[in-house]
């Protein structure tokens, strides 16, 4: 059950899921959060995909702040934040990665990753990030911040959304058009490229946009607003 440990300058939501593969850096990002003040039985550590989907399987097991990398053994650390921004989508979650490619950042920030930060950076630069993100801040890489305003000028304005629009977001509408040509989440999965709990996590958040409860109302609300052909 998540809690809030207090320091002199911080709440510190836990438990913490850190997912990391890396020995030495899951043990840096240990020392610099119990730095922070955390105690160790409030962080859980995590090897794989494999290994934190299994934590948060189980019973009662929620988390209150997830830092995570994007190269993991068995996948893409992108498809953890997707899940779990699904699940929650006010749960914080910070990226720690070597990775520095356009498509990687923007996949993170687009699945719901709050912030980015690069492993090279020092003990005190990561501190700052950790805290920016304790405080509700969102802590962004000066290196990827840099590719990101880069990228700024090449964006259209946001569209209004219409009053029968529900929201949902492109991967939804995707997995939207697929069900309602009838796959199964298997299909879909192996169609998208996607593990079968990220398919089940958007498909629930198309179902609470709808107002629907089951695959066939899905179709027809989704032919009802216009939402595919």
């Amino acid at each position: 059950m998540p809690t809030q440990m207090l320091t002199a300058d911080l709440a510190l939501p836990a438990p913490v899921l850190v997912v990391e593969d890396n020995p030495l850096v899951r043990n840096r990002l240990q020392g610099l959060l119990q730095q922070l003040g955390y105690s160790s039985d409030a962080l859980v550590m995590a090897g794989s995909l494999a290994e934190a989907r299994a934590y948060l399987a189980g019973e009662a097991h929620t988390v209150s702040l997830v830092l995570v990398d994007l190269g993991l053994p068995d996948g893409s650390g992108v498809e953890l934040i997707e899940e779990l921004h699904a699940q929650a989508p006010n749960l914080p979650m910070l990226v720690v990665s070597a990775w520095s490619t356009q498509e990687m950042i923007w996949a993170a920030l687009r699945a719901g990753a709050v912030g980015y930060v690069l492993k090279e950076r020092d003990d005190m630069e990561m501190a700052m990030a950790l805290r920016s993100v304790l405080r509700g801040g969102a802590p962004i890489d000066p290196f990827i911040a840099r590719r990101i305003i880069e990228e700024l000028p090449l964006q259209a304005p946001p569209a209004v959304q219409a009053a029968d629009d529900p929201g949902l977001s492109a991967r939804e509408h995707t997995i939207l058009h697929l069900v309602v040509e009838g796959l199964s989440n298997r299909e879909i999965a192996e169609r998208l490229f996607l593990s079968r709990y990220t398919v089940e996590s958007h498909i629930k958040n198309v179902y609470r946009k709808l107002s629907v409860s089951s695959r066939t109302q899905a179709a027809q609300e989704a032919r009802r607003r216009r939402l595919v052909d």
